[in-house]
C-alpha cells in the first residue's frame, strides 16, 4: 500500500497529460443538454501479397467500415458533464462500448476528475489525438503495440494553465497534464487484481508554433499461468513533438517499453490484443511532415519504425525490426468531411549477406478513406 501510494505522489508531482484527451470526440456545445456525436469510416483497402502457386498476383482488395462511432454528451448543472460513445463496426468486434465516463469539472481548466472507461492519456498520437483527427489512416504500429490496450477503466485527473500567463508568455495552455489510475485489464473487463496501472503526462507548449511532450506508464498484473505467483510488469515513457509554422506541421514521437512476465501484442484501436509470455524490450518511432495547402488538401509523408525485441538481431525470423514509408493526400471539403488516400510501403529488416534469414516480403498497402462526422 505504501508503495502505491508513493508511485502515485510521484506521479502526480511529475508526470501529466492533454487535458481533453479522455474520449474520441469533444462536445459542440458547452450549454446544458445532449449533443449528438461521432463518425463513421467507411474504406477500401487493397494490399499486394505475393503470388499464387500459378504466379498469380495473391491481392487483398475489399470494402469495410474501419470505425462506425455514435455516442452523447452533455452537461449538467452545475459542474457535471458526461461522455458516451459506441463502436457499431462490426470489423472493430462491435457494438459495445467504447468510452464512458463522468466529469467534475468546477475547478477547469485547472483541474477536472473523471470517471469511468477511457481512452489511456499516453503519448502524442493516441493520447492526444483522436481517431477522426489522425494525419494518416493508420496509427504508428509502434503506438498499436506498446499502448495497447488502448482503453481501460478507472479515474482521471486533468488540467491546464488556461489563459494564466507564465514567464511573460501570452500562450493559453502552456502547460496540460494527466494522471490516471486504472484497471490495467483494458475496456469492458473485469479485473482481475489488486494492481493497477499508473498512467501520467506532461505536455509544454510555450508558442502557438511548438508542444513538445512526455508520458510514462507503470503497471502490474497477473501472469497468464496461475501456477506463476510473481505479477508481470509493464513499464512505457515516451517522448514527442510538434511543430507548426508556415503551413508545415511536422510530428515526432519515441516510445520505449519494458515488459517482464509477459506483453501484449496487437491490438490498437478496436483489436484484440495477443497475449505473450516472456521478457521483452521493446521501442520504435514515427516522424510525419505535413503541408496545408490554400486548396484544402494536404500531402503528406511519414515514416514509422518499431523493433519488437531489442535482444534479437533484425535478422531474426521471430523478431526483426519493421519500417513503414506512407506516402498521403488529405482532402478537407468541410469541417465535417474528410477524404485520405495512403499509400504503405512495409519494409522489414533483413540478414544483407545471409538469403535463408532475409525477411522481406510483399506487404505493401493501397488505402481510401471517408470521414463523416456528425457534429
Amino acid at each position: 500500500m505504501k508503495k502505491t501510494l508513493s508511485i502515485l505522489i510521484i506521479l502526480t508531482l511529475f508526470v501529466f497529460a492533454r487535458s481533453n484527451a479522455q474520449g474520441c470526440m469533444e462536445p459542440a456545445s458547452s450549454s446544458s443538454g445532449v449533443s449528438v456525436i461521432g463518425y463513421i469510416q467507411p474504406e477500401f483497402k487493397m494490399a499486394y501479397n505475393g503470388e499464387n502457386a500459378d504466379g498469380s498476383s495473391k491481392n487483398d482488395m475489399g470494402f469495410y467500415f474501419r470505425r462506425a462511432r455514435l455516442g452523447v454528451t452533455g452537461n449538467i448543472p452545475y459542474d457535471f458533464s458526461y461522455y458516451v460513445m459506441a463502436e457499431f463496426s462490426s470489423f472493430q468486434n462491435g457494438p459495445y462500448l467504447l468510452d464512458g465516463f463522468v466529469t467534475y469539472n468546477r475547478f477547469k481548466p485547472w483541474f477536472k476528475v473523471s470517471m469511468g472507461q477511457f481512452k489511456k492519456p499516453f503519448g502524442l498520437e493516441l493520447g492526444s489525438t483522436g481517431c477522426q483527427d489522425l494525419y494518416t489512416i493508420n496509427r504508428s504500429k509502434v503506438v498499436n503495440e506498446l499502448t495497447s490496450p488502448d482503453r481501460d477503466l478507472g479515474i482521471m485527473i486533468s488540467g491546464s494553465t488556461g489563459t494564466k500567463r507564465f514567464f511573460g508568455l501570452e500562450k493559453e495552455n502552456v502547460f496540460s497534464y494527466t494522471l490516471s489510475i486504472t484497471n490495467g485489464t483494458g475496456k469492458n473487463v473485469y479485473d482481475t487484481d489488486r494492481a493497477k496501472d499508473f498512467i501520467g503526462r506532461l505536455v509544454i507548449s510555450p508558442y502557438d508554433w511548438i508542444s513538445i511532450g512526455g508520458s510514462y506508464l507503470f503497471g502490474k498484473q497477473k501472469n497468464a499461468d496461475p501456477t506463476i505467483a510473481k505479477m508481470d510488469e509493464r513499464m512505457r515513457y515516451g517522448s514527442d513533438l510538434t511543430l507548426k509554422k508556415y503551413n508545415f506541421i511536422l510530428q515526432a514521437e519515441y516510445i520505449y517499453g519494458g515488459d517482464k512476465g509477459s506483453k501484449l501484442i496487437g491490438g490498437g484501436c478496436g483489436a484484440t490484443p495477443e497475449l505473450v509470455a516472456g521478457d521483452f524490450k521493446s521501442n520504435g518511432y514515427f516522424a510525419q511532415l505535413m503541408y496545408n495547402t490554400k486548396w484544402k488538401l494536404m500531402p503528406l509523408v511519414k515514416y514509422e519504425s518499431y523493433d519488437p525485441d531489442m535482444d534479437k538481431e533484425d535478422f531474426d525470423h521471430s523478431a526483426y525490426r519493421t519500417s513503414t514509408m506512407t506516402f498521403g493526400l488529405n482532402y478537407y471539403p468541410n469541417d465535417w468531411v474528410r477524404f485520405q488516400l495512403n499509400y504503405l510501403s512495409n519494409i522489414e529488416k533483413s540478414s544483407s549477406t545471409d538469403i535463408v534469414n532475409y525477411n522481406e516480403t510483399p506487404n505493401d498497402m493501397f488505402l481510401v478513406q471517408i470521414q463523416v462526422k456528425l457534429n
